[in-house]
Parts: structure tokens; sequence; C-alpha cells
């Protein structure tokens, strides 16, 4: 998320990005231009550091200073914002509870006399918005009208039998999820289908899919139609690419999960997993503020091993296998994506309360 926000920052300002990063090595998987060995350099416009207990942070704060996720920024640092820093904000993680809009963007007074605000991303207009590139949904919209294009994007991916069920109608399905989702009721939602399904996995993900596809075959007496891919690491404009094509999409945590909603598709989210099941409290907030219907609901809050009324794969068999009802849920998720799309989106949030600070002053 940092990486597309440190983007959009500079595609909506101009202004000089600097963007921190620990784990260079695992950032080059979404930057595949990014050299890890060095500490400092430009990549796509933007001055990648590599964040180390060495850096001294020499060198005059920006303007705008953000810490994401609570990653704060080192004391000797802080205490040189002053006299430069005019925003210095704490994003925060995404939430659709309803005490998010009363705190987001309150002010918080340091030691030393700077200004910190807590900036909440949210899903109304009361809150910081969404992360969303200007252009996202018309580039959307184009490449899912160029059929063209779809087939030389899924050509390394799928083999010529792969290829010729998804010219032929066969749904695609993207899986990516935490270790604790229930894919063992999914394989057996999809391997009793009785229709051809093309499940794209990255490497790594549900490590054991193959094997309990194959042992429920095998108990079945039958052979399954399920074909599963499975991904290298891809970038995020490719990510994109992949969930616009989704019959379905299964999405975990916040950025995969505000992809999904902007590729306008019927999706499925694993929420963070936090102790006590406060996750779960967060996911019934989003559900309601997004007035889910129960039917998309059960199924999401069983992806979730929340309690609910029937199986996972029961629930997902009866919701997305039925013509009717997948055609209503790709309606809902596409009226809710273009909703959403009316907020101001989150770089243009921290753009505006920069400026008002600024008239301030």
């Amino acid at each position: 998320m940092c990486w597309r926000l440190a983007r959009d920052l500079k595609a909506e300002s101009q202004a000089t990005i600097r963007l921190w990063v620990d784990e260079l090595h695992s950032f080059g998987k979404i930057a595949p231009e990014l050299d890890p060995t060095l500490a400092a350099q430009i990549i796509q416009g933007i001055h990648v550091h590599h964040w180390s207990n060495d850096n001294a942070f020499t060198g005059q704060p920006a303007e705008i200073v953000i810490e994401a996720f609570a990653c704060d920024p080192p004391p000797a640092c802080v205490q040189a914002m002053k006299g430069h820093t005019r925003l210095w904000l704490n994003l925060e993680y995404l939430s659709a509870e309803p005490w998010v809009e009363s705190f987001h963007a309150q002010p918080s007074q340091h030691p030393n006399g700077l200004v910190k605000h807590f900036f909440f991303p949210g899903f109304t207009a009361k809150t910081g918005g969404l992360l969303r590139e200007k252009n996202l949904l018309q580039e959307r919209d184009k490449w899912q009208n160029d059929r063209q294009a779809q087939e030389a994007f899924l050509a390394p991916f799928l083999n010529a039998q792969q290829l010729a069920l998804w010219q032929q109608g066969a749904p695609i399905i993207n899986l990516f999820c935490y270790t604790s989702a229930p894919v063992h009721e999914l394989a057996h939602a999809l391997v009793n289908a009785n229709q051809a399904v093309l499940l794209l996995v990255p490497e790594g993900v549900a490590p054991s899919l193959e094997a309990e596809v194959a042992q429920l075959c095998a108990c079945a007496n039958k052979p399954s139609q399920l074909q599963i891919i499975r991904l290298p690491f891809i970038d995020q404009c490719d990510y994109d690419r992949l969930l616009w094509l989704g019959s379905l999409n299964f999405v975990r945590g916040e950025d995969s999960f505000i992809r999904a909603i902007w590729a306008a598709k019927p999706f499925i989210w694993q929420i963070y997993e936090q102790q006590e099941n406060a996750h779960l409290v967060k996911l019934d907030a989003w559900l309601a503020s997004s007035k889910t219907r129960k039917p998309v609901a059960d199924v999401m809050r069983a992806w979730n091993n929340a309690a609910t009324p029937g199986s996972f794969a029961t629930l997902f068999q009866d919701i997305f296998f039925k013509p009717a009802n997948r055609k209503q849920w790709l309606q809902e998720a596409n009226q809710y994506c273009q909703n959403l799309s009316k907020n101001k989106t989150l770089s243009l949030s921290i753009l505006d309360i920069h400026k008002k600070i600024a008239q301030k002053v």
C-alpha cells in the first residue's frame, strides 16, 4: 500500500516523494527494477531509501511526513522536523467501525511542539477515503473490453487446454488467503461443481490445495474439472488485471481488499486475524456499512471462520454456481464500486489537509 500511495501522491502533486523501506528484498518483488543492494535510489520517480538502525536521517525533513501503520520516525528525525514539517500524519489501518469518523484527522500535541494528525482511511466522506489512482476505473473498463489483451495476459500462465476453457466461458477464480482460511471446504465445493473452473493461486498460498483436491477426487472415484494454476509473484499492475479478469476474487488483508473493490467483481474478503476475534467485529462493521446482502455476508463470515448458518462449501455453492445469484452479486459489486468512487481518494484527502494547514500558517 505504501508503494501505491507514494506513486499516487507523486502523480497528484508532482512533489518530491521519499519512501523509507526496511526490507528491500521483499519490496523488490513489487518493484522489480529496484536494486536491493543500494541504500538510496530513484524508482519510477520515487526516492527510495533503505531504513535501518544505522541510518542517521540526515538532511532536511519533508514538509509532509507520513508514518504508516505505527512505524514511528526515529527520535532524531522527529526533532529535526520542527520548523520544517507542516503536516505529520499517522496513517492508521483501514476500518469501517463507526468511531473512525470522529477520530479521523484529530490532532495530538507532541512534546517538542509538533502536531501529529491521526489519519483514517475509510469508506465514507467523513474519513480519509481509499487509495485509488486517478484513471484506474477507466483503465479497468478499457481493459475488460479488450479480449485480445486479456488473452495475451493469460497466455504465459495457462496451458492450451486451460486457455481454451477460458475462451469457452469457464470462470476464473483468484485465491489469495491466509493459512486459517477453510480451503478444504472451497476445494470440496469446486470439485463438486460439475463444471470447469480455473483457480489461479499464487505460489506458497494454500500449499495443501492440490493434495486435498486429489484426495477428494479419489474418494469420489471421479476426475475433477477444476484446473489449479499456480502463479509466480507478479507486480501490482498485473495483480489488478488478475482481479479485473476474475469471476470471483478471494482477497486478504487491506491492499488486495481495496483493489478487489475497484475491480467491481464479486469478492470474498479474509480480514487479518486478531486475538479474541477482534477482527470479526471489524468485518461485521464493514458488512453493515457496505449493506452487504445476507447470503454474501454469510459466505464471507464463514470464510473468516465465524459462526454461520451452514458450512462455507454449501453457502458458496449456492451463491456462486447459481447463475441468478452470481449475476446479482456482480451487479452489487459494481454498484458498491461506483458508490465509493464518488468519495475523495486517500491521496487527495492527504493533500487537502496539508493545504488547509498551510493556509493557517
